[in-house]
């Protein structure tokens, strides 16, 4: 019987008082459950408060990870970390529990590869989810090192494990880019221009208007806050679901206006 989970739920919870101490026992309880079912049929279609719960700490263990890959943490990794927390509009105790998570990644022993593999399993096929994590990633590696050093490798190796594509990645990449200098805490129109809009949307300019409003309808079902926290994406996490949806409907705006569509 596993019970790995259950006993560091309760350390971590402890920090919070009585009741966290509760929320760590059991989310530590869905840990272990997974890990007893992992191997059985359709494991990886884990339910959403474990994946929300898992999410949440590779989140920021893997950010730690990626911010030590050469040696050492930089003031401006830190300042990235601390960033995408104030965007993410974590509470205090979210944030702690952040803090510990990322100080995790950074210790030599850290599986890297079997935490991601883990993400992957228990996600299983809501691959948007998996798309977040690594924008995530990818936006706190741009802002702290522009991706320089060991960590592009790295990221990309998340890609990899992630079953996300290279086409996937560069385009992650573009859009992290277009947006305020990869600057997450400072969200700006990322339809800015007709190029990006086309970009935001994954679509070719030579598309006709029925392809860009299906390509419209199919992002914004893609990445419908509601409906990627119903499937175990944190609630505290919503924020970036939000602006993306934004930034969809605004590229969609700018060539909507750019074609005289109705």
């Amino acid at each position: 019987m596993e019970w790995k989970g259950k006993v560091l739920g309760g350390i971590f919870g402890s920090f919070l008082g009585p009741v966290g101490t509760a929320i760590g026992v059991l989310l530590g309880h869905q840990y272990d459950r997974y890990r007893e079912l992992e191997d059985a049929p359709g494991a990886g279609e884990g339910d959403p408060q474990l994946i929300s719960a898992v999410f949440f700490r590779s989140t920021f263990a893997v950010m730690g990870c990626l911010a030590k890959a050469d040696g050492r943490v930089s003031e401006s990794e830190i300042q990235a970390a601390r960033g995408i927390m104030r965007h993410l509009r974590l509470t205090a105790d979210q944030v702690q529990a952040a803090i510990r998570f990322f100080n995790e990644g950074k210790q030599p022993g850290f599986e890297l590869e079997r935490t991601v593999r883990e993400l992957g399993r228990v996600c299983g096929r809501r691959h948007e989810l998996l798309r977040y994590f690594v924008e995530i990633q990818m936006s706190a590696a741009l802002q702290g090192s522009n991706l320089q050093g060991p960590g592009r490798p790295l990221v990309q190796r998340l890609g990899q494990w992630l079953g996300l594509s290279g086409f996937e990645m560069a385009h992650l990449e573009a859009l992290l880019r277009i947006q305020a200098g990869a600057r997450p805490e400072v969200p700006q129109r990322a339809g800015a221009n007709l190029a990006d809009a086309y970009q935001v949307l994954q679509i070719e300019a030579t598309v006709t208007d029925v392809e860009v409003v299906k390509a419209y309808r199919r992002q914004m079902s893609r990445n419908h806050p509601d409906k990627l926290v119903a499937n175990g994406l944190p609630p505290s996490m919503m924020e970036i679901a939000k602006e993306k949806t934004q930034r969809i409907r605004e590229a969609y705006e700018v060539i909507r206006e750019q074609r005289r569509m109705k």
